[in-house]
């Protein structure tokens, strides 16, 4: 039999699915099938609509070899493995005579413990474990969601939290979980073999495409024990969010009630001496803490640095006691002892990683309102990593609308430690950075519009100029507006003044309700906006007449005071290269893309991205700028947007009085 062909292939494909083929899409399964068969890495931009979980999974499923898809949201891996994967495997199944099994796998906490259900919790306080279902009033939010759990637990076939609707709260999660680190192992549970996240596991080991998130892949690539399967293709889509999830993974964090609730945990599990010893330690971490100031420490300060290592000689000795001392009266006593050991354990290793002063990591202190005192831990970069890590013995695809920044993928590449496009060398891994475009005409549908005339915004400054000009903006478009704020503060600011001076256009505000929640009634009602900080520049999808205006207060730089991002400024200036653009500027751009990627989002959708902030137009940064968001016609004409925002608002008016939907 002829083996079929890679057009056959995406056309079958895209039939199941009820989809368009689009040049795009072809160009981008070509690309992909290309670097999957000559075993090199490929960056893939693909503009929104282009379809391009069918661009990579078709030439995937094509080659026949295990791969690896990691995303970064919930909502691509359960569109990837409910609706994409079972749709395309069947559609494939009669021209490869073969049906490839197909699988999702998240971290261990993801998943129900059985033991945790009906063994109970460990207590903090005191010896033994609990019985949750009692413990919590069964007339209580807490009481009703664990009840309901239990019941869940004798239907579900999966023990994935995200199965279980509605959901629940992290807390009521928290009492039928367990970390990798506070799990008794396969062999030692008494549940073991009916395990959840078992179960999951080997099913993946089975499978010839394995689902996962950016985290665990982060987590695979940074710990010693495997917890991927073996696999010759990494797939990485919403790619442009993969740095931060790593080195969210490898950051850790230092807290006085973290550290007390190790104590706690192993106080009645060790000997006195070795108990003594961690609560004075632990005390004296904490009063250092509270008189700590917020920011950088280029320097462990000495006192710091003696309490930190205090605390790490203590956690190192309890570890040990815990491991010979045992008390048979403590009901359940290897899960009590599991999970004092992953608090102490947890505490341990980042005392030790500040003390150990590695020139690749930051530590900083953070004050919050709500959780108190931090200390904190994280890489200068994760290039190196994931160079090492993810660009050996495999082919790696990354895509994602936003992987093209200033015109081209180098800056992107460079983060993901990858050598400037074309460079040659035995150890440099070996790269192609490919733009298939969107089936969007962006010069037809948006217009991108600076408003040059604002003053410079100032951090924390008065901007009653921008206010105006956002009353005006919205007012002519009727509403229909995603207001995306660099601070809380600037979005708070300004729902508070536009509600009392345009009462007539409800304002939504981040944190009044759930994300869910807010993107729903938006969409719902034109005349609605809605404003809010950094999930709505990525989160937000809402074709059609709600979304006809989207607004940045201003480009969104890193703070100066952000430690992690000023470091790596430093380091990158220190090396001779410009630390501005390579953090600063990369990561304002990265943002500015993703938010102006919320206008056009279906091939009727019409409307502007305002930027409130002069210096796109003006700074010598702003053509870098401009030149990694989608191509819209370009304006500083005011009085002309405002002309445009009533035409569409009018149109949509017309459309919506008519009863039918827009169409393209």
């Amino acid at each position: 039999m002829t083996k079929p062909s890679l057009p056959e292939l995406l056309h079958a494909a895209v039939t199941a699915v009820g989809g368009t083929e689009r040049p795009g899409q072809v160009a981008m399964a070509e690309a992909v099938e290309e670097a999957i068969d000559g075993g090199s890495h490929l960056l893939v931009q693909a503009g929104t609509g282009t379809g391009k979980s069918l661009g990579y999974l078709v030439p995937a499923l094509a080659h026949g070899e295990r791969v690896v898809v990691a995303t970064a949201t919930l909502a691509l891996q359960r569109q990837l493995v409910e609706r994409d994967l079972p749709r395309t495997v069947d559609a494939l199944h009669p021209q490869l005579r073969r049906r490839p099994e197909f699988a999702m796998l998240k971290g261990r906490s993801n998943y129900l413990c059985l033991h945790r259900l009906h063994e109970g919790v460990p207590q903090d306080e005191e010896e033994g474990l609990f019985d949750q279902f009692e413990a919590a009033a069964p007339t209580s939010k807490l009481g009703q969601d664990l009840l309901r759990m239990r019941d869940w637990a004798d239907e579900t076939e999966t023990g994935d939290r995200d199965d279980l609707t509605p959901g629940v709260s992290d807390r009521a999660w928290a009492q039928v979980s367990v970390s990798s680190r506070e799990c008794l192992g396969a062999s030692k549970c008494a549940y073991g073999a009916e395990c959840f996240a078992e179960t999951a596991r080997e099913r993946a080991k089975l499978s010839e495409v394995v689902v996962t998130n950016h985290a665990l892949l982060a987590i695979d690539a940074i710990e010693g024990a495997p917890v991927l399967p073996q696999h010759e293709v990494l797939i990485v889509d919403e790619a442009h969010e993969l740095v931060s999830r790593v080195t969210g993974v490898a950051t850790g964090e230092l807290t006085p009630g973290q550290v007390n609730r190790a104590v706690r945990r192993a106080a009645k599990l060790v000997n006195e001496k070795a108990a003594d010893q961690l609560q004075t330690a632990a005390e004296g971490f904490e009063r250092l803490m509270e008189l700590a100031l917020p920011g950088r420490l280029e320097e462990v300060p000495e006192d710091l640095g003696y309490a930190l290592m205090a605390l790490r000689d203590a956690c190192r000795t309890v570890i040990s006691a815990i491991g010979t001392t045992r008390d048979k009266s403590v009901q359940d006593e290897d899960a009590v002892r599991k999970q004092a050991l992953a608090s102490v354990e947890s505490v341990h290793d980042v005392a030790e990683r500040i003390t150990n002063g590695s020139e690749w990591d930051v530590v900083w202190y953070e004050r919050h309102d709500r959780f108190g005192a931090s200390l904190r831990v994280a890489p200068m970069s994760v290039s190196g990593l994931l160079r090492e890590k993810l660009f050996t013995d495999r082919s790696v695809v990354l895509t994602s609308a936003t992987l093209k920044l200033g015109g081209d993928f180098n800056g992107v590449g460079a983060s993901l430690g990858l050598a400037p496009e074309g460079t040659e060398g035995d150890d440099v891994p070996q790269w192609k950075g490919v733009d298939v475009g969107s089936p969007f005409d962006y010069r037809k549908q948006g217009i991108l519009y600076v408003a040059k005339h604002l003053a410079r915004p100032a951090r924390d400054g008065d901007r009653g100029d921008m206010l105006d000009e956002l009353t005006e903006l919205i007012q002519a478009a009727g509403g229909r507006t995603l207001g995306l704020f660099s601070s809380m503060r600037a979005a708070q600011l300004a729902a508070e003044e536009l509600r009392s001076r345009i009462p007539e256009y409800p304002i939504l505000l981040q944190g009044e309700e759930t994300l869910g929640e807010l993107i729903k009634n938006f969409a719902a009602d034109p005349q609605t906006c809605l404003f809010g900080t950094l999930s709505l520049w990525q989160g937000v999808d809402v074709p059609g007449p709600s979304c006809q205006l989207v607004v940045m207060d201003k480009i969104p730089f890193p703070r100066p005071d952000d430690p992690l991002m000023s470091a790596r400024q430093k380091a990158v200036e220190e090396a001779g290269g410009n630390g501005f653009m390579a953090v600063a500027a990369t990561h304002a751009a990265l943002l500015m893309a993703q938010g102006a990627g919320r206008l056009v989002r279906a091939s009727g959708d019409r409307g502007v991205v305002a930027v409130l902030d002069q210096r796109l137009a003006t700074a010598r940064y702003g053509s870098y700028l401009k030149a990694s968001l989608p191509d819209f016609w370009f304006t500083t004409d005011r009085n002309q947007v405002r002309k445009s925002l009533a035409a569409i608002d009018a149109k949509a008016r017309q459309t919506e009085a008519a009863g039918q939907p827009e169409s393209g």
